[in-house]
């Protein structure tokens, strides 16, 4: 094989470099601005490693050092796939490469596709302008380890390679189909042994190919960097350039490709020239791209307006039908005959008979920009915009957003000064549609549609129109869906426009990049509340979001199971110290007694407005808890409620916690100790501070502590202390037993007592502790309006002491829980009794208890009857299927 005509072949100059179709391959590999692309690894790696990735080229030598097999570069279209595998030949005929292969055979499909019906393997290798002689044919067939196919193009096919589907050919000399053959290359069974390095776009034509897989990403920030910085000759020009395209379009997928790249590039210069202003929006640079093209055609208005109909028609024509490209015929009927010399600008052409050549348009996301401006254009269909829709459902993902920016008249009045006036019965029809669409999107929070709206908003570039499409204050619920970077472009322009929201719910994205991050902190800035649960802040968004809170008018903040982690808070407390936030949820972000020691610089700032502190399930142990207490006795803290469940907590930190709420200083109403072990010992330390004039605590919850009935004394003494303020206790799952409760009972019957809302569920209570509960409700002194008792195996002995309570005029419960107390119907009357007695009783839980389909009646008609019940639970009970519909009767039953 000649390698220097391979050479002189692959460099030669075919056509000319145009706006959409890239810089020919030829002219980067000479005038030596070739960048390799990017492989998938960037994915796998992250963001934060791209200066270290291995470029395309670096994949494919690896690949191909090893074992000869197939490979498949797949990639989207001006990814840089047909350059990088020029580049490879060049460097393989110059024998700086794969010199392990002796023959190296080089194809375009869409070439192919032309020149070919059906052909043999030795016909295919004998055209190669590699010029192999005849005679020596034979010797490279025999040596199918030496030979490497390169074919390009591949989703160019017409038809498919699937092996199942043809007949093999294994002969070098039979004469198959072009499909046929390729699909008998790739699947070995013809030259076993040789090498097929093969290009595609994500079609799925290639999917059942054997063989490693190389995605192709093309370009990341470094390598625009680079590439800006070769076309441009001034650097300070190339800067300008390639910082406006990252703020407007860099953050489109489409922006990795070169070939795109070039397109800003050419544009970006041509409108620098002449002074213009370079384009805001996606929508606004292909309205500056077609009126360039246009331009250059130099034709008359009528003409104009005649080839982007006709552009419309093939654009459809290729959506519609799914086909990457159209025949001479088909562009004839089109209307493409009287424009003859304007295909080349907006179609990639192969072939060289005129009968015979194809048509396939340079870039699809022009393809889109085009269907849309012959839809605004077209004057002689009235179909109406939502029938457009249907047709191009999943096949036209820009063109909703083309729309969108074309309806507006500052967006589409450069065109009309070139094209004429756009059809306003089409426009208006589209504005109706697009200010109704949202309205179900937004009541009902399809995140999916409410994406699709930020970015058509952000492409219309109308402040009134978002004003018009979103109530105030609004509300973005945008959880459980994994935000893009061009996501967070269009909800920040959107709350930008709003000028405030009241909630940005991100909860559930998997990550939050630091370039998300540092988008998104306008909109973070302008929001009341911001919910980023189970959202991975990855390393610099913290900062970001900090400097969100700073200066912005966030009152509450979300972080809880993000595993934040003490460095990342570290960063985040910066932003804490001169805020409006209010509510800061942490739990379960992995922190420990480190971050404690920045809360603590926080709430004693003297400018921090922050006065609820989740902290749960965080393991700052006594040791944290501490640090916080010298807060507590700051006279800038202003916490009120501490959420520290499950935070590994003894009674070792109780004694300070009790010091700080009796300081004077504390502002301290609710402290929620749920799951940790403080014991007897530390409740004992907390009702010191219970009793002081100078506590201010009002809710106290020692779930699940490994209390016991050692500390009833002292919390009787507590209650009956005329400076105490606790109006709520939760001492569920502990072992007060009979004696211990008694106690509380007695210190309940105390008049004036404060406590409104206790819970005793799984406590070990009695049938006597019933009986005292029911004389306590009934005295006429307790103030108790929320009764918690349940899992206390009791019976209905021991609840009709509490029916009989409910009935009495002087109780003021209004919410009942007896779950899994051993309630039988029974007890069905004297409930039922109680209801219609009580003037106060709202809410009665009854799950897991041992009802049956007997009792369902009285409980729906009571239901039915009651004015002050608002809900009965009845869930985890024995009723069988038949009772279901009468339970439906009532909506104020849940079962």
């Amino acid at each position: 094989m000649d390698k220097d005509t391979v050479l002189a072949h692959i460099l030669k100059l075919k056509g000319m470099s145009t706006l959409l179709g890239g810089e020919l391959p030829a002219s980067v590999i000479k005038n030596s601005k070739y960048i390799s692309p990017l492989t998938d690894e960037v994915q796998v790696k992250g963001r934060n490693e791209e200066d270290n990735l291995p470029s395309l080229d670096h994949a494919i030598l690896a690949t191909l050092s090893k074992e000869k097999k197939n490979v498949i570069l797949n990639g989207p279209e001006g990814s840089g796939k047909t350059t990088a595998l020029e580049k490879l030949v060049v460097d393989w005929a110059k024998a700086e490469l794969l010199q392990n292969f002796s023959y190296v055979f080089h194809f375009r499909f869409g070439e192919l596709n032309c020149l070919y019906e059906t052909l043999s393997l030795e016909t295919l290798m004998l055209c190669h302008p590699g010029h192999i002689p005849p005679e020596s044919l034979p010797l490279v067939l025999t040596k199918p380890e030496d030979v490497l196919f390169v074919f390009d193009e591949m989703d160019q096919c017409k038809e498919s390679l699937d092996p199942s589907i043809h007949t093999l050919c294994s002969d070098p000399t039979q004469a198959t189909s072009l499909s046929c053959l390729v699909a008998s290359l790739l699947d070995g069974s013809l030259l076993k042994g040789a090498t097929c390095l093969v290009a595609t776009r994500p079609t799925g034509c290639l999917n059942f190919v054997c063989g490693t897989r190389v995605q192709v990403l093309g370009f990341r920030k470094p390598q625009r960097e680079a590439y800006f910085n070769k076309f441009f000759t001034d650097p300070a020009v190339a800067k300008k350039a390639l910082m406006h395209m990252e703020r407007t379009v860099g953050f489109y997928d489409i922006s990795t490709s070169p070939r795109f790249c070039w397109t800003v590039c050419s544009i970006y210069k041509s409108l620098m020239d002449a002074g213009a202003n370079l384009p805001e929006t996606l929508s606004q640079l292909y309205v500056d791209i077609l009126i360039h093209l246009i331009q250059m055609l130099s034709l008359n208005e009528n003409s104009r307006t005649e080839l982007v109909l006709a552009l419309g028609k093939v654009a459809s024509h290729c959506s519609l039908d799914q086909h990457l490209s159209c025949t001479k015929e088909e562009m004839d009927s089109f209307g493409f005959q009287q424009f003859p010399t304007s295909v080349g600008a907006f179609f990639q052409v192969y072939g060289d008979q005129s009968d015979r050549r194809v048509f396939s348009f340079r870039s699809q996301m022009m393809r889109q920009f085009l269907s849309a401006v012959s839809y605004f254009l077209d004057k002689s269909s009235t179909e109406g915009v939502e029938k457009m829709f249907r047709e191009h459902k999943g096949r036209a993902k820009f063109l909703y957003v083309f729309l969108s920016a074309l309806s507006e008249p500052n967006q589409r009045r450069p065109l009309e000064t070139l094209l004429g006036e756009l059809n306003p019965d089409r426009i208006t029809d589209f504005r109706c549609w697009f200010k109704s669409s949202p309205e179900m999107t937004l009541k009902r929070y399809y995140k999916d549609q409410l994406h699709h709206c930020l970015h058509m908003l952000h492409q219309a570039q109308s402040e009134s129109l978002v004003k018009d499409i979103f109530a105030r204050p609004a509300r973005m619920n945008l959880s459980y869906g994994d935000l893009s970077l061009q996501d967070c472009v269009a909800l920040n322009y959107v709350v930008k426009c709003l000028r405030e929201i009241e909630q940005l719910d991100l909860c559930g994205n998997r990550m939050l990049t630091e370039e998300q991050a540092e988008v998104l902190a306008p909109a973070m800035s302008l929001s009341h509340e911001i919910n980023l649960t189970n959202t991975t802040l990855l390393a610099g968004a913290g900062l970001h979001l900090a400097s969100a809170l700073s200066g912005g008018i966030t009152k509450h903040l979300s972080l809880s199971h993000t595993d934040l982690r003490d460095n990342n808070f570290k960063i985040l407390s910066a932003g804490l110290w001169d805020c409006k936030l209010q509510n800061l949820h942490l739990r379960g972000c992995s922190l420990t007694d480190a971050s404690c020691e920045d809360l603590v610089s926080v709430l004693n700032s003297g400018t921090s407005l922050l006065c609820v502190l989740e902290m749960s399930f965080n393991e700052i142990g006594d040791q944290g808890l501490i640090k916080l207490c010298k807060a507590l006795h700051s006279p800038h803290c202003k916490l009120q409620e501490l959420e520290i469940q499950g935070c590994k907590l003894t009674a070792a930190s109780m004694e300070t916690l009790s010091a700080a709420l009796c300081s004077g200083h504390s502002e301290l109403r609710k402290v929620n100790l749920t799951q940790n072990t403080v014991g007897s010992s530390g409740v004992e330390a907390l009702c010191r501070a219970l009793q002081h004039p100078l506590s201010k605590l009002q809710v106290l919850n020692v779930f699940d502590n490994e209390v016991t009935g050692e500390c009833c004394p002292h919390l009787m003494a507590a209650l009956m202390s005329e400076d105490c303020s606790l109006s709520e206790l939760d001492l569920s799952v502990n072992e007060l037993g009979q004696e211990g409760a008694l106690l509380l009972c007695k210190a309940l019957s105390r008049p004036g007592c404060p406590l409104k809302k206790l819970c005793l569920t799984r406590c070990e209570l009695t049938q006597s502790v019933f009986k005292e509960l029911g004389s306590v409700l009934s005295s006429g002194t307790s103030q108790l309006k929320t009764l918690t008792v349940g899992l206390n195996d009791v019976g209905d002995q021991g609840l009709k002491h509490l029916w009989d309570a409910v009935a009495h005029p002087h109780c003021r419960l209004e919410e009942l829980d007896v779950e899994m107390t051993g309630l039988t119907d029974a007890s069905v009357q004297d409930l039922c009794g109680a209801i219609r007695a009580s003037k106060t009783l709202k809410s009665l839980e009854l799950r897991n208890n041992l009802l049956t389909d007997a009792s369902v009646p009285a409980l729906v008609q009571v239901m039915q009857d009651s004015e002050n019940m608002l809900e009965m639970i009845l869930k985890y009970n024995e009723f069988s299927e038949d009772v279901f519909e009468k339970l439906d009767e009532c909506d104020k039953i849940r079962y």
